[in-house]
């Protein structure tokens, strides 16, 4: 049980270094009021982890890479704060892009990545 606890607490410690260097880098080298970088990086993370769970890799594996890295990686609450802020302001478009692109390429990224896996 502890063994599996630091697992998942080194792959989440790299995991939102990842996240904070990847969006940073996105944030400065493409400025917008889009959450853009946020996007991006879920949409990278559902890819992976659906590359992740298509491997059948182990516990082990899974419990640093799947449940760390990728759960410390991907934003779920950033996602919903930024979402939640494009609707106060009454950024209608942006709002429902958004939306759909995290929540449909997401699902689709997440399947190719499990089918990428098992080629």
């Amino acid at each position: 049980m502890l063994w599996n606890s630091a697992l998942v607490a080194i792959g989440g410690f790299f995991g939102a270094i990842a996240r904070f260097g990847i969006s940073n880098w996105i944030k400065q080298k493409y400025p917008s009021s889009f959450p853009l970088a946020t996007l991006l990086v879920n949409l990278i993370g559902s890819f992976l982890l659906g590359y992740i769970i298509g491997k059948g890799w182990n516990d082990s594996w899974k419990l640093l890479f799947g449940t760390g890295f990728m759960g410390a990686f991907t934003t779920f609450s950033t996602f919903k704060l930024e979402s939640m802020a494009l609707y106060i302001h009454k950024q209608w478009k942006m709002f429902v892009l958004y939306l759909a692109l995290s929540y449909i390429l997401g699902l689709l990224l997440a399947f190719l990545g499990m089918k990428a896996a098992s080629v």
